[in-house]
């Protein structure tokens, strides 16, 4: 019965609720499609994503207690946010499809998917990561890398559903696409709500006694934690930078033709880095070799692509042009990796009590990496290289080669400086 329930209880309700808000990286399949409909430039609407994803993390930093004390509360409340936010979403962009250029219809996305759906989104993560690893003790990794997969998966399985709904439903069906997924969305999301528990052998230490509150913990191991955060923080916005240039580095190496279906595949990396590697992870006396291995691996990849010059060669070598696409499977790989095991790692160095109010402050990393790194390389390539102009039959694009390699001299850096806090500031694990 409690190898059912663990499935039932745990797995399958977290997966229902990563799953769901997970979609929130779909905002590219979207966002030029909005700025058309409500009269502004895609840089404008851009905003709107970089906003749900800070508010992602400082949610779950401040909110983070109200996970640890009860989960039905806050699952529930991560369904309403994450629907309510998305309806509203569909609301403005009608707003601003009958009134073009109003700046009421531009808040209004903002406040809807980046505020109100980004509440939704910090609270719906945390919720059933500390039940996956009560449920799952002798797994720990594998089960949080499990639904964090889910998250990371949910842009690959929902990107051909929502291109789907975007061309059948005609005139304005971009408005209401987000109508019918708010309610898709709060289905599936209330149904985890429904489903997930704590074990019932499971007592909460009381959250008055000494050393409870999620700040004290930390305080006993505060170098490790710091360690941890800047390490987190560097993984993303690495990650990120590479990421957002994904797409218009393939066409740079002359894979024009294949860019849907190798974003594809590297999505499969992000979700198979984030079971993968926390699974890998389970293997390991200290978690924290599994960072080291992700940070020498990134290195790697990206040393040689710098060495090479892979994407400034522009697809004139097959070799090299593999190369590229390695590190950017790698980097995905490690970008997810580097999410599910978080949780895990805290647990090992300040044990579960509170770990879901430690994990969520860990999680402001994530608020402020999403704020950085997608802006950085943007800047990188605005600002360093030339344009160069490619023909793809009948299509011209703009490229910037010598940008996008510039983007890697930055990344290699932050990668070495955080395997080197990997290496000196993560103590040992707790033995409490």
């Amino acid at each position: 019965m409690k190898n059912q329930n663990k499935w039932v209880r745990a797995a399958i309700p977290a997966l229902l609720l990563h799953c769901s808000i997970g979609t929130v990286y779909c905002w590219s399949i979207f966002s030029q499609e909005i700025a058309d409909y409500i009269g502004f430039s895609k840089g404008a609407t851009e905003w709107a994503f970089s906003f749900a994803i800070f508010f992602l993390g400082m949610s779950a930093a401040f909110l983070g207690n109200i996970v640890e004390k009860d989960i039905h509360k806050s699952s529930l409340l991560a369904a309403i946010c994450f629907a309510s936010g998305m309806a509203g979403t569909g609301f403005f962009i009608w707003y601003g499809g009958a009134h073009p250029g109003s700046m009421l219809s531009l808040i209004g996305i903002y406040v809807c998917y980046g505020f109100i759906m980004g509440i939704g989104l910090g609270t719906g993560y945390l919720s059933p990561v500390k039940t996956l690893m009560l449920w799952f003790e002798d797994r720990k990794g594998l089960a949080t890398g499990l639904a964090v997969a889910g998250f990371g998966a949910a842009k690959a399985i929902a990107s051909p559903i929502m291109q789907a709904l975007l061309n059948s439903l005609g005139e304005g069906g971009i408005y209401k696409m987000f109508l019918i997924l708010a309610v898709v969305y709060f289905i599936m999301m209330f149904v985890g709500h429904l489903l997930l528990a704590k074990p019932a052998g499971w007592h909460e230490p009381a959250t008055s006694a000494k050393g409870a509150r999620a700040i004290d913990v930390i305080k006993e191991k505060p170098m490790t934690f710091i360690g941890i955060w800047i390490m987190f923080y560097l993984n993303i916005t690495c990650g990120l930078a590479l990421i957002s240039q994904e797409k218009m580095i393939i066409k740079c190496i002359g894979l024009v033709g294949m860019v849907g279906v190798l974003s594809s595949v590297t999505a499969v990396f992000n979700a198979g880095g984030r079971l993968g590697f926390s699974a890998w992870a389970d293997t390991f006396k200290d978690r924290n070799t599994i960072y080291k291995i992700i940070f020498i691996l990134s290195i790697a990849a990206t040393g040689l692509v710098i060495l090479t010059q892979g994407i400034t060669n522009m697809g004139q070598n097959t070799f090299l042009m593999i190369l590229v696409l390695i590190l950017l499977f790698v980097v995905n790989a490690g970008y997810g990796g580097g999410f599910s095991n978080v949780p895990t790692l805290l647990s090992d160095h300040y044990g579960m009590k509170n770990i879901s109010a430690i994990h969520g402050i860990t999680l402001s990393a994530w608020a402020f990496a999403g704020l950085t790194g997608n802006q950085m390389a943007s800047f990188i390539v605005k600002h360093f290289g030339e344009e160069v102009e490619l023909t793809h039959g009948a299509e011209t694009i703009v490229v910037n080669p010598s940008g996008y390699q510039m983007v890697l001299y930055v990344t290699i850096v932050l990668y070495i400086i955080a395997a080197v806090i990997s290496f000196t500031m993560i103590g040992k694990k707790s033995e409490k």
